[in-house]
């Protein structure tokens, strides 16, 4: 196992960031969400919005095997309006394939260390999942008691950990 962690910088990055995206989202939320609304997550659609993100010059780090895309880390600014001048991992997810292997954990630092200027830095995490849960407390991040419900077939409540630097 040969794992680079690089910013994305092309089109057949973002490509393979949405295969990722589609398979690992799946993966992820297995038995958290109704089956039915996960399967209508299709590799078009995510190969549509990360191309749109990509354009729109998202920051996204990549994870990479031997070249191939196996996990991504998007971050930037926090979109929280309670929460101004904070930064937000928007999104991280990897392969399930490649869970435990520490990959995660250098997803996560490198983006942490380019929100370095942040002193807070936001992650949302659906309830239930503990395992994304237990992951980010080990950087630090806690529950702030912040909730939101998410439409994803049925309800579903996402909740806010904060990391205060």
């Amino acid at each position: 196992m040969s794992i680079e962690v690089v910013p994305m910088t092309c089109e057949d990055e973002a490509l393979g960031k949405a295969y990722v995206h589609c398979v690992a989202w799946k993966q992820a939320y297995r038995g958290l969400l109704d089956q039915a609304f996960l399967d209508t997550r299709t590799l078009e659609l995510s190969e549509e919005f990360a191309l749109k993100a990509y354009h729109a010059g998202f920051k996204t780090l990549l994870a990479k095997d031997g070249g191939r895309v196996v996990g991504f880390a998007d971050y930037g600014p926090c979109r929280d309006e309670d929460l101004s001048g904070a930064g937000e991992v928007y999104a991280i997810y990897l392969l399930e394939s490649h869970y435990r292997q520490g990959i995660g954990t250098l997803l996560m630092g490198e983006a942490l260390a380019r929100m370095e200027g942040y002193s807070q830095v936001v992650v949302w995490v659906l309830k239930g999942n503990d395992r994304a849960a237990s992951f980010y407390q080990s950087f630090g991040f806690a529950f702030d008691g912040c909730e939101k419900t998410l439409m994803l077939g049925t309800p579903a409540t996402d909740r806010r950990m904060v990391l205060v630097r």
